[in-house]
């Protein structure tokens, strides 16, 4: 499935966690016990709106597509894996909200695990089977596998440090391929960050401090190592498109600095609440480009 479905859901997971955790400071603290009416909150909230969002795919998107038996497909080729990058970073957001809201909801922490950090594994494969039944798209193990792939990030981590050391993260710039293919990349900015692969950028951000707990380097700060594409117009290389193949395509590493808004110090439940969801976003800082021309700095990579 499109990637930029994914990421609506991601931030329509996240307003539900902001939501669920409206004004008041003490109702914004998790609860130290099991708090029944919150969890039931949470579970009468997250299985409405998965319910709701299934629906509306199944009747407004894939509507407009011939209907087919289940079928499987390898895109694991397609656009770079920057699809691919887009289902782990996905999975992982919407496990690591689910499980902020069973704690939030005073859940063990094995419920959290097992019912909250599995919630983006659970939606996406629901997903996946839609695409299966689509003439257009098709099941993708490719996909799964990158669900599983972001999902299991969070649960390990927990599972060996009992906190989050390594995030998954986003940035966006507009790239000037999407004016050439607006049907595929996007018309509008909006459009373009949920469609044009060649301006999204997926990373993985270390916390320094939480591998190095004895050190004197601040909590909030990280290092990034990011990944992108460039010069992508399609899916795979059009052969039989002259001014598609001349565009050349490549992969993009990148090192840079960012910020654990979650490390930030503070009292307030709703700041801590606003930097969770926020988190997710890669800061801007002076970074480093590594593809197959050699290496180019910039003084902010979005």
């Amino acid at each position: 499935m499109k990637s930029w479905v994914f990421n609506i859901v991601v931030f329509l997971f996240c307003f539900l966690n902001s939501f669920s955790q409206s004004s008041l400071e003490q109702f914004l603290t998790p609860s130290d016990t099991l708090h029944t009416k919150r969890r039931n909150a949470v579970i009468i909230s997250e299985a409405t709106l998965s319910s709701v969002a299934l629906i509306g795919l199944n009747e407004l998107w894939y509507a407009d597509f011939e209907r087919s038996k289940l079928r499987t497909i390898n895109d694991n080729s397609e656009w770079l894996q920057m699809d691919k990058l887009g289902h782990v970073f996905t999975a992982y957001q919407m496990g690591k909200q689910g499980a902020n809201l069973l704690n939030w909801s005073g859940v063990s922490k094995k419920d959290q695990l097992i019912y909250g950090a599995t919630l983006g594994f659970g939606f996406l494969t629901a997903v996946e089977v839609l695409d299966g039944y689509s003439s257009e798209w098709g099941f993708s193990w490719g996909d799964v596998g990158a669900n599983a792939l972001g999902t299991g990030l969070y649960i390990s981590q927990e599972l060996l440090w009992n906190e989050q050391r390594i995030d998954v993260k986003f940035s966006f710039s507009q790239s000037r391929y999407a004016a050439q293919r607006p049907d595929k990349l996007g018309k509008s900015f909006v459009e373009q960050i949920l469609k044009d692969y060649n301006g999204q950028t997926y990373w993985l951000s270390f916390n320094l401090h939480s591998f190095f707990k004895q050190s004197k380097i601040p909590k909030w700060l990280n290092i990034a190592l990011g990944y992108g594409g460039e010069g992508m117009l399609t899916a795979v290389n059009d052969t039989d498109n002259q001014l598609l193949t001349t565009i050349p395509r490549y992969r993009q590493l990148y090192l840079s600095l960012d910020v654990n808004l979650s490390n930030l110090s503070t009292n307030s439940a709703l700041l801590k609440s606003i930097f969770s969801i926020f988190n997710m976003i890669k800061i801007p800082f002076p970074t480093l480009e590594f593809n197959k021309n050699g290496a180019v700095f910039h003084l902010f990579h979005y």
